[in-house]
């Protein structure tokens, strides 16, 4: 089995600051609003002040995110192809709900070109530049709150921002925890964490003998079999096909 560097070094750091500060997040902000009913939870002053840290040391990780993103051009694996994503989000769907358990091949494989499959495209793009600016903006709202609109829809600015805070914090919990749940499905139950520990994927040896070429130019080749639903000038050549030499992973000259 062969392993590729998938995730960066930057980006394995962003990763773990992001997973601890929302942590932190979570415990602090139930503890907001039940702390009086309940000693388990954190007291009210302690639990803001500790709220309050975290959420300025997210917007910065975010800031950093972004930036990085930006300059290693990162941002491109977010970015889902909208040819056929229909049919490609239902086969990744019914995957997860249904071929997961039944030991169905995975439909997309992750390679260097493409990090995530259609689902995750679109999932973690929703997340990270949609959901997460907003849940940070709320909460400067939130903190300052002579900076907020005095009005929103007719109601205080503070209050939907309130409102608004708590909800897209209950999705984005919601997802963490989905999240690593399906981090556990990769060749074994921690190869994925590890992965974002050391920046290395292992790449399933059932993948390792298969070259997608460009049909119109030969030169024109990838190991990156998730290219053929995008284009069709593609097509997956394999250790049966007379002219593909799987070892070299190119073409033998045919008589």
């Amino acid at each position: 089995m062969n392993k590729i560097l998938l995730y960066p070094l930057w980006l394995r750091i962003w990763h773990w600051l992001n997973v601890t500060i929302f942590l932190v997040l979570i415990a602090s902000g139930i503890s907001m609003h039940y702390s009086a009913t309940n000693d388990l939870f954190i007291p009210f002053q302690t639990a803001m002040y500790i709220h309050n840290i975290a959420g300025i040391l997210l917007s910065i990780n975010f800031v950093f995110y972004v930036i990085f993103n930006i300059i290693t051009k990162n941002y491109k694996h977010y970015i889902p192809k909208l040819k056929g994503i229909t049919d490609r989000l239902f086969k990744q769907g019914l995957y997860y709900i249904y071929g997961v358990f039944k030991g169905a091949k995975h439909p997309y494989h992750t390679s260097k070109e493409n990090k995530f499959n259609p689902l995750q495209q679109l999932t973690y793009f929703g997340i990270m530049f949609f959901l997460m600016p907003i849940i940070i903006i709320t909460g400067w709202f939130l903190m300052f709150p002579e900076l907020a609109p005095e009005n929103v829809l007719g109601m205080g600015g503070v209050w939907p921002m309130a409102v608004l805070h708590i909800i897209v914090g209950f999705f984005l919990s919601i997802f963490m925890f989905g999240h690593i749940y399906l981090a556990t499905h990769g060749t074994t139950l921690t190869a994925n964490f590890k992965s974002m520990i050391d920046g290395y994927h292992e790449v399933h040896e059932e993948h390792e003998d298969k070259l997608v070429v460009k049909s119109t130019n030969i030169d024109q080749y990838t190991d990156d079999t998730n290219i053929v639903d995008i284009h069709e000038d593609y097509k997956i050549y394999t250790e049966g096909d007379k002219s593909y030499n799987p070892e070299t992973k190119s073409f033998d000259n045919e008589e």
